[in-house]
């Protein structure tokens, strides 16, 4: 099944690459033609314009994470704490800043290269639906106004009600420092674009085996490419590729609905533009219209995988629709006879951090990988081209001495501890937030169990 967004950028879209036959040679492998994959490529060959670049993709570029998500570039800002813990403050800053530059420069990079993804630079809007969510970002706004960091403008009752669509909203934040896109049309644009540059792309060609030496090589059905470096930009897929990540990332799932087209009754609603908003519960609900008038409503934290395998629900319409199009229907009362066209999901591969880690395989420098994004990779993952182009030169800068560029921080439980433990606090989360919804006070229980989840900040939660 494809999901809706990639239905949509593949209309007209017939030029699929040929897949790999044959030994070729390369100056740097790319195996997955997703975001993270495409920008690698785009960003080595900025750098350096006589490479010889293929990338190896299973499906077809963006069948994966990338042409499946909400389109809501997010920036790292509201996980200010999170990564003044991990890495420090000097580094926080340059990270967040870092992650506020890739939403205009992936703005820009559409606009030079005529790549039409729908995509508009409105904002974004962290709300809270209940009493027991209101003030939770006001501790990380604070901190960023200290540091000089801060886009956050608080909303009042009324403005953000007006402004998301819907009374359920009690409260909120608005950043301009957001966008949302097309990602399917925005994938299959940067695979336009990497083509025109000469980068040799073969779809239809998953790795079946890594040659792990000195000059690695990577080996599909029909075919093997030698290069002086590899890099694995497989996201979701890597551990069940590669056994030692297994307890690095929790395979879970983030499930989205979109409405027939209603753009009159949208904009009398007030969403007449492209804001992304977001709640914040641990397992975030998380909306946005299109530009030819839908509604997309989301939310991540459902279905979980066990061992960090890609099970077949998540290839398929979403098994949670009709709690999602119940949710819709409670967001926006206005749009109960709109009906819902199409339900997705995908995997999210969530790190135990929040964030994406990068390093060389197996203490390897001619391979390299990065993966872990935990939702929130539409913008990330532009700066996952910045990390891995430099890892697959041996740069010597900001992004190769990152904490980012050390591999994995922090493991899950080991099976069966996990998927079990997953289940049980996914559950007490529902139960304690639904309480909260009803204005009840929870299980102590769920309460206690709801802290595992270690959502520490609106943006390390799954979206």
């Amino acid at each position: 099944m494809r999901p809706f967004w990639l239905e949509q950028a593949l209309l007209g879209d017939t030029d699929l690459t040929p897949a790999l036959r044959g030994t070729r040679q390369a100056d740097i492998c790319i195996v997955g033609g997703g975001f993270t994959g495409l920008w690698t490529a785009l960003q080595l060959r900025q750098k350096r314009p006589s490479l010889k670049i293929t990338i190896l993709e299973a499906d077809i570029c963006g069948a994966g994470a990338s042409g499946r998500n909400g389109g809501c570039m997010l920036t790292w800002s509201t996980k200010l704490f999170t990564l003044a813990r991990l890495f420090g403050e000097t580094e926080a800053m340059r990270l967040i800043r870092a992650s506020e530059d890739a939403v205009p420069a992936i703005a820009e990079f559409c606009r030079t290269h005529g790549i039409d993804a729908e995509l508009r630079m409105d904002g974004t809007i962290y709300t809270a639906t209940n009493p027991a969510q209101e003030g939770q970002l006001d501790p990380v706004v604070q901190a960023l106004e200290d540091w000089g960091l801060n886009s956050w403008q608080r909303l009042s009752t009324v403005e953000v009600a007006a402004r998301t669509g819907s009374a359920r909203n009690r409260s909120g934040f608005f950043s301009p420092l957001a966008g949302t896109v097309h990602p399917g049309k925005l994938v299959r644009g940067l695979r336009r674009v990497a083509l025109s540059q000469g980068i040799d792309i073969h779809e239809r060609s998953p790795m079946i085996s890594l040659v792990d030496a000195a000059r690695p090589a990577v080996v599909t059905p029909s075919g093997r490419v030698e290069a002086g470096h590899i890099v694995l930009a497989l996201n979701a897929w890597m551990p069940g590729l590669f056994p030692q990540f297994e307890r690095s990332v929790a395979i879970v799932s983030s499930d989205m609905i979109m409405t027939d087209r209603c753009p009159d009754l949208l904009a009398s609603i007030g969403l007449d533009h492209g804001t992304s908003v977001l709640d914040s519960r641990t397992f975030v609900y998380y909306y946005r219209t299109t530009r030819d008038g839908r509604l997309m409503l989301g939310k991540g934290g459902n279905t979980f995988s066990y061992r960090g395998r890609i099970v077949p629900v998540f290839n398929q319409a979403s098994p949670y629709e009709t709690m999602l199009t119940h949710s819709l229907r409670e967001f926006f009362p206005a749009l109960s006879d709109v009906p819902v066209i199409a339900s997705w999901n995908g995997p999210s591969d969530r790190s135990a951090t929040g964030f994406p880690f990068f390093g060389y395989l197996n203490g390897n420098r001619a391979i390299s990988y990065g993966f872990g994004y935990s939702g929130n990779g539409v913008a990330p993952s532009y700066m996952g081209g910045q990390l891995l182009s430099s890892l697959a030169l041996g740069e010597d800068n900001a992004w190769t001495r990152s904490g980012l560029a050390r591999g994995p921080r922090g493991q899950f439980p080991p099976e069966p501890v996990r998927y079990l433990g997953s289940l049980l606090v996914r559950n007490a989360i529902r139960r304690k937030e639904n309480a909260e919804d009803r204005h009840a006070e929870p299980f102590l229980l769920d309460k206690f169990l709801a802290r595992f989840a270690q959502a520490a900040g609106k943006a390390d939660k799954v979206a």
